[in-house]
């Protein structure tokens, strides 16, 4: 049996364990594991006395490479990007952007809901985490919009699908892990996920007017905010903006020369930051642990998955499967962008059944390699290339692609994980009611996907200009 045979088997055994509850870290460690012994065991032809020595080089093999990977400096980024989150709510600043967006935004049609996208889009841009976003404005939006007369399965909806905003408005950490694992530039992807992440933003808006101006009672206009109450609720919300701007200055200089430094320096000054908010605004003691050990939680989950993945992406190489798939892919007389949206079309099936890093971790070692050998390789030039685009582009506008559909992933039945989240958060809500109330925003995202494919410049406008 040759290795690719071996590597369709073992990928396979790991998709049933994950299909069967097999939590992603644990079922990709253990295939990885397996299909090294099982190909180093093959190339001393099953010799029973050697599956000792197969045994041993697996073991190494599998400590190895996970470590000297999760132990890069560039990953120090999620936990610093998921505390500023968490410091952020503790310090008033999810209040008081709600607040403010309430202020403005509430006299449109459907405008507490719009208010509340904005108020996550926002929230995203000091957050790298969906779970984070959706649990806070659980808290803080769906008593508001139910007491406006607003379906408390619609506002739910609403809550968990401007969650998943974070995936993408920097600092998101699924687009820090996609950097680490493609070996692109975080910078650049950071910055390519802003204006992917506003879009979404107004897309979620226009659905919103577009229902409650169709559904008489559906979304009722909130009014009766004079102008100075309008202007007296930006000030508390400023603050939010400071933090913005040192993540983004860190990241690229948008008034002319060099960044100020790395991403990662500009997380830890970013969380320092918020840090120094949250006691000005008296945080307590109590809180600071909970933010910190809610960091720690969300920040081992990502890492473990990110060790057991690593093991398996080490097994795929020694399989040679992520380069048979790229040779068979680029084989089809199918054009590449019915390819592309093929790709797309079966992350949106696999999401139903992984987490959104899981699944990205698992695949984009297979897929990532297939894309940029569609396009015509990652050092192609944009003249020759089938996306019209060069090679360094080309790894960023799929990436931004992928973790949108990650993002989509993260309100689809059955394991939406901002859904469970928001339903966890509110006593009156089963997860049925969330899945239900955020069904419509399922149309908004397919319409994003689809503009962001046809219009890549949307995506890569940004990049190119650091």
């Amino acid at each position: 049996m040759d290795p690719i045979e071996i590597g369709l088997i073992v990928s396979g055994g790991l998709l049933v364990m994950v299909v069967l509850g097999m939590r992603v870290a644990f079922a990709a460690g253990l295939a990885g594991m397996v299909g090294l012994i099982w190909i180093f065991w093959s190339k001393k032809g099953y010799d029973p006395e050697a599956f000792g020595w197969a045994l041993t080089v697996a073991a190494k093999t599998a400590g190895q490479v996970p470590h000297s990977k999760v132990s890069s400096q560039a990953l120090s980024l999620i936990p610093t990007f998921i505390l500023i989150g968490y410091l952020a709510y503790y310090a008033g600043l999810t209040k008081a952007l709600f607040t403010a967006a309430k202020r403005w935004i509430a006299w449109v049609p459907g405008g507490l809901a719009v208010a509340t996208v904005f108020a996550t889009a926002g929230f995203s841009a000091v957050s790298g985490a969906s779970i984070a976003t959706s649990a806070v404005f659980a808290r803080i939006a769906i008593p508001e919009m139910i007491e406006a007369g607003y379906n408390k399965k619609f506002a739910a909806g609403v809550v968990a699908a401007g969650g998943t905003l974070a995936s993408l408005i920097p600092p998101s950490t699924i687009l820090v892990i996609y950097a680490i694992i493609v070996e692109q530039d975080v910078g650049k992807l950071l910055l390519a996920g802003f204006l992917p992440g506003m879009f979404s933003a107004f897309v979620y808006a226009a659905l919103i007017v577009g229902m409650s101006v169709a559904i008489k009672g559906f979304g009722p206009a909130v009014g009766g905010f004079t102008w100075k109450e309008r202007f007296k609720s930006l000030p508390p919300a400023a603050p939010i903006m400071i933090v913005v701007l040192t993540i983004v200055l860190f990241v690229y200089n948008p008034f002319g020369g060099e960044a100020w430094g790395t991403p990662t320096e500009g997380g830890a000054i970013g969380a320092f930051v918020v840090f120094l908010m949250a006691v000005y605004k008296g945080m307590r003691w109590g809180q600071f642990r909970d933010a910190l050990l809610e960091t720690a939680k969300l920040s081992v989950m990502i890492f473990t998955i990110i060790w057991g993945v690593l093991i398996y992406v080490r097994f795929l190489g020694f399989a040679d499967l992520p380069g048979a798939f790229a040779d068979w892919l680029t084989s089809l007389t199918m054009s590449p962008m019915l390819i592309l949206v093929c790709i797309l079309l079966a992350y949106a099936v696999l999401g139903m059944f992984m987490d959104a890093i899981g699944m990205l971790l698992l695949t984009l070692p297979v897929v990532y390699p297939a894309v940029m050998a569609l396009n015509g390789g990652e050092t192609v030039a944009a003249a020759d290339a089938a996306f019209g685009m060069s090679g360094p582009m080309c790894a960023i506008w799929f990436g931004i692609l992928v973790v949108k559909m990650a993002e989509f992933c993260l309100i689809t039945p059955p394991i939406g994980l901002n859904c469970f989240v928001v339903a966890g958060v509110r006593d009156d809500l089963s997860v049925q009611d969330v899945f239900k109330g955020v069904t419509p925003f399922f149309i908004a995202d397919a319409i994003t996907i689809a503009l962001l494919v046809s219009f890549p410049m949307i995506v890569l406008w940004l990049p190119m200009q650091a």
